[in-house]
């Protein structure tokens, strides 16, 4: 039996992760961009996290500080979480490691805001996605094999301590790359979405501080040069490339985003989805599914 929304604390600032922890899957929806109302009307929402679009709509980051506050001031959620995790895509893309240190200034921006993660677009190059970890960390923060010191300067911690609701000491222990820190609160992911990351995937999501990846199938068939219907199977040649994306994933232990449906979504948590992109229907379903305590 659930707890009742008034019975349940939560263990963690980031829902997200407190629900990976738990062995339960994840589901989030998607806004594209908006200020404080926009955070406000979203504060209970049925989603475990927010994907705040900036890749293809405007890179404003007053407008983020501003939702971030409007989720703060029209929550708790129903889970008793200050506001629902918010997971950023960003414009900058990882096609190789000078491209994205070239452009930390975004990801250290979209953090300050007080964010509670990444999703990387086009990660073709492990060395990309290295300095995507380390531009996400403090430098005092532990380093991993292969991942340099954190690039994250003093005073970021300023709004975003706020945004969380703890001091700015706790927030840069915090405020961290989980699960290569057991008490980070950033989820750092990739879109694996093209034939160029294909072939370099098991490199880029064996990065230490990468927690989760897709395989983004609408710039994938652009890749292959194809234009496909989304409503009906995909072809062979990206479904290939799924499956590659998904054994890579697996492989490292990290967790697997894709689409959920109603109709499908015993099937798809059997394959091993632990983030859906999907309805709220859909997560209903899937909820019930895996028994989940956790109010939502």
């Amino acid at each position: 039996m659930g707890w009742a929304a008034d019975e349940y604390r939560p263990q963690r600032i980031n829902k997200a992760i407190e629900l990976l922890q738990q062995g339960q899957p994840i589901y989030y929806t998607t806004t594209s961009g908006g200020g404080y109302e926009e955070g406000k009307k979203l504060a209970k929402t049925w989603a475990d996290y927010i994907n705040y679009e900036m890749e293809h709509g405007a890179f404003d980051i007053s407008a983020l500080r501003a939702f971030m506050k409007g989720l703060v001031d029209g929550g708790p959620t129903k889970s008793g979480h200050r506001t629902p995790a918010v997971i950023v895509t960003l414009p900058v893309v990882a096609s190789d490691e000078a491209t994205v240190r070239a452009n930390a200034w975004l990801i250290q921006q979209v953090l300050a805001a007080g964010v509670h993660g990444i999703l990387m677009c086009h990660a073709r190059s492990p060395e990309g996605v290295r300095a995507l970890v380390e531009a996400s960390r403090y430098p005092f923060q532990k380093v991993a094999p292969g991942i340099a010191e954190g690039t994250r300067g003093s005073g970021s911690q300023g709004y975003a301590s706020q945004i969380w609701g703890i001091s700015g000491e706790e927030y840069i222990r915090r405020a961290d790359v989980w699960p290569l820190n057991p008490e980070g609160e950033i989820l750092l992911g990739l879109k694996v979405e093209d034939r160029i990351a294909v072939a370099n995937v098991e490199h880029s999501v064996a990065v230490p501080g990468i927690a989760f990846a897709e395989w983004g199938p609408g710039d994938m068939a652009w890749s292959l040069k194809l234009k496909v219907d989304h409503t009906k199977p995909y072809p062979p040649e990206m479904l290939a490339m799924r499956a590659k994306v998904f054994s890579a994933v697996k492989a490292n232990k990290k967790f697997f985003l894709d689409g959920v449906r109603v109709g499908t979504i015993e099937e798809n948590l059997r394959e091993g989805i632990m983030i859906g992109s999907g309805d709220e229907a859909a997560a209903a379903a899937g909820r019930k599914l895996t028994k989940r305590a956790m109010p939502w």
